[in-house]
């Protein structure tokens, strides 16, 4: 399994939009990392394993709350992390992260795709997190 690692998709919007997410070898376990492929001052995520089960589960959320609001979810640790729903200029999931440049951006073109996704990224960072476990203990 180790050669897989780096894992790396790319995933795109009707509009072209693209993004990359990676679920990448860590101490701890796993990191998923994203980020956009046509914005390079965009900034990127990186969450753990919990963050990144926020952020799945705040995508699916929004869409069921889009248009309208909900509140906000904080994600403290190694990597905190706030998510929002953003209803203008344009329905988008905004993730704000402590040592991030700036908020991140997923815009609803991309949210049941990066749902997709972020299933598989978190389901391969679980095993990540397993294994190292496996081999501490």
């Amino acid at each position: 399994m180790n050669g897989l690692f780096p894992r790396v998709r790319e995933i795109s919007d009707s509009f072209g939009a693209t993004m990359r997410m990676s679920v990448e070898p860590n101490p701890s376990g796993a990191l998923v990392v994203i980020d956009w492929m046509d914005k390079p001052h965009a900034g990127k995520l990186i969450l753990d394993g919990y963050g990144a089960d926020m952020l799945l589960g705040f995508i699916m959320s929004a869409r069921l709350a889009s248009p309208g609001s909900m509140p906000e979810e904080v994600v403290d640790g190694k990597y905190p992390t706030r998510f929002q729903l953003e209803a203008e200029p344009e329905a988008a999931v905004v993730v704000d992260q402590l040592h991030g440049a700036g908020p991140f951006y997923i815009p609803a073109s991309l949210w049941d795709r990066t749902y997709a996704e972020l299933c598989l990224v978190c389901a391969h960072a679980r095993e990540m997190v397993r294994r190292c476990e496996a081999r501490i203990h």
